[in-house]
């Protein structure tokens, strides 16, 4: 298998438009993301769409559309869609292993002539997966490191390493503490405080200065990082949690924090919510295996331990990018005004709303990933991100 399909740059090639592939919200996201990420083809998800009625459904269907694809040379592809039947495989089953397993050794098909090299960072008793893409054509003006958020493997974002990378940056892209083979094959489960692992990625690459990119929920994890790690001299956030609670209006915080602190009822709330909506039983059953907990409790635990009190924002002071779509349905902006307003101590802070007329809006910019790259290497480039222009908040 050995199609690679590139646009004329060389870069992956990545399509422009957030699509309707199926009615349920979730599972439609999940076929745009791969499309966006370059790794499906349209017309290949608009009749796998016909054939999905739930998610379990996505598991059989894409492994029959990755193997034809293989069956075709059709690498790309072929990893693409068991990246999505993986996702869809139950995560404390044996079936995920070895579906994460056969997907890591496509994904290396792909990437085999590009000069991507993988390490294995030391990571206390284990280790933590990495990939070094080292500047395209000429030597690195600076590192940047990559890392993704609550359901991410760092091989689907290889179109953004790419970017990176052909902006004049060696790019590390790595996972932490309960994503992707770190929690898969080393059994590494999750912790918030990210500083730990970005900083053994740095003492292992012997790094004295870099950049750090988290993506979705890594946003938070690498804000949390940068105000931790003096090695980290600039961040981007895409987009920022800041803190859960502040999805809510602020006269509803308040009795929200008093109520999650009855444990029993809870338990019961989430337990009985997830029966009730096959949603939220994934998001249950991912958080109970990034943490390795049975206990339904330990969900609202860990998602209100990403908190503005916990990231410490008074703590940053590097630059700072903030993006985020204007209909991002999972980390809405107005996670993003709050986390640019508690940014007091930075350098700068830049903030990039994308809109639905750029067909970037939903999250993380599956719809238009080539644009938001191109605003992402343009402020990497930047010497002097904090001068007053469009878009920019000094901080």
């Amino acid at each position: 298998m050995s199609e690679w399909l590139s646009a004329p740059d060389g870069l992956m090639a990545l399509p422009v438009g957030f699509e309707r592939f199926h009615r349920r919200g979730f599972i439609n996201y999940q076929f745009n993301r791969v499309h966006a990420l370059g790794f499906a083809d349209r017309d290949e998800l608009l009749a796998a769409a016909s054939r999905v009625r739930s998610a379990a459904d996505c598991v059989v269907v894409f492994e029959d559309l990755s193997r034809q694809a293989g069956a075709d040379g059709r690498a790309q592809h072929a990893t693409g869609y068991l990246r999505v039947a993986e996702f869809f495989t139950p995560p404390r089953s044996a079936a995920k292993a070895e579906r994460y397993r056969r997907y890591r050794e496509l994904f290396d098909t792909v990437v085999a002539v590009t000069g991507v090299v993988r390490h294995e960072v030391p990571y206390g008793d284990a280790s933590l997966p990495a990939y070094l893409l080292p500047a395209t054509g000429s030597p690195a003006v600076a590192t940047v490191l990559v890392h993704g958020g609550f359901d991410s493997v760092i091989e689907e974002f290889y179109p953004v390493w790419q970017r990176v990378a052909a902006a004049g940056f060696d790019v590390i892209a790595f996972e932490g503490p309960g994503q992707g083979g770190a929690r898969t094959l080393s059994g590494v489960t999750f912790d918030h405080d990210w500083e730990k692992p970005v900083g053994a990625v740095l003492d292992h690459f012997r790094l004295e200065r870099a950049a750090l990119v988290g993506i979705s929920m890594g946003g938070y994890w690498a804000l949390r990082a940068a105000g931790r790690e003096p090695r980290i001299d600039r961040v981007v956030a895409w987009p920022p949690v800041y803190d859960w609670l502040h999805r809510l209006p602020s006269p509803a915080r308040g009795p929200v924090r008093t109520m999650l602190r009855h444990r029993q009822f809870m338990r019961w709330s989430v337990r009985t919510r997830a029966r009730l909506a096959p949603t939220l039983r994934a998001v249950v059953e991912q958080t109970l295996y990034l943490v390795d907990s049975k206990d339904p409790v330990h969900v609202v635990d860990w998602f209100m331990g990403m908190n503005a009190q916990h990231l410490g924002s008074d703590r940053v002071t590097q630059d700072v990018l903030l993006m985020c779509g204007e209909r991002d349905s999972f980390q809405p902006p107005s996670l993003t005004m709050a986390q640019a307003q508690a940014l007091t101590a930075a350098r700068s802070v830049t903030t990039r709303i994308f809109t639905k007329a750029e067909h970037a809006d939903q999250h993380c910019q599956m719809g238009n990933l080539d644009l938001a790259c191109r605003v992402l290497t343009a402020w990497l480039q930047d010497p002097d991100p904090g001068q007053d222009r469009p878009g920019t908040h000094p901080g």
